[in-house]
């Protein structure tokens, strides 16, 4: 048997608990092509961030608190996604309700100057964050396992402060700075993750090293 958790930081957690009666064998979920072809243009000034998510409690994290002060006209803050639970949301933020791919990789990515989650919501590793990193976005992000698995320094921020996001905005949105986050966000989802036709490469070699020989 193969336990096979899409993200790295599983693993040690699940070889401690199953590790006896299977192999823990970390196999990531793969993005569509379509991400790495974003044509992604230098932002200039007054990009607007994206949070692309459902929109609960949980996945706004501090998202609300941290952000009041920092984004306005001139740094503005675009929600995209459904909504899920009723929040109150503040008049800075640009909420325009749900969205899709095409979208997401024909207008959003493109003008955007990154993605930002501040989610506190347990998960896995969230396909949004890979498919905006294989678009060419630097990611900011709050200061959990399934996010420190995909964001570095080269590629964008993890935060854990109000004063660490504020930092980072300001970082991230030099446009030199901004377009060396965006490559390097990239190159990690081409080279760790790949689109769904490497994934479904690995997952077809980890069955045939359960067949017998």
């Amino acid at each position: 048997a193969i336990l096979a958790p899409n993200a790295p930081w599983m693993a040690p957690r699940l070889q401690a608990l199953f590790g006896n009666v299977a192999t823990v064998q970390p196999l990531p979920f793969g993005v569509a092509p379509e991400w790495f072809a974003v044509k992604r243009r230098p932002p200039p000034q007054g990009a607007p961030w994206l949070a692309v998510t459902r929109v609960t409690k949980a996945k706004i994290g501090d998202l609300f608190e941290w952000g009041a002060g920092l984004f306005d006209a001139r740094r503005p803050l675009v929600l995209l996604g459904p909504m899920q639970e009723d929040l109150s949301l503040p008049s800075w933020v640009d909420y325009r309700g749900s969205t899709h791919p095409q979208a997401l990789w024909n207008e959003w990515f493109p003008q955007a100057a990154g993605l930002i989650t501040l989610s506190r919501h347990d998960e896995g590793r969230p396909q949004v964050m890979i498919e905006a990193m294989a678009a060419g976005l630097p990611i900011i992000a709050s200061d959990l396992p399934a996010h420190g698995d995909l964001v570095d320094e080269a590629n964008g921020r993890l935060v854990s402060s109000r004063e660490a996001l504020a930092s980072a905005l300001d970082d991230l949105s030099a446009q030199a700075r901004n377009a060396n986050a965006g490559g390097a966000a990239r190159d990690k989802a081409r080279r760790e993750i790949g689109d769904w036709c490497q994934a479904a490469a690995r997952f077809r070699a980890a069955y045939r090293d359960l067949l017998p020989a």
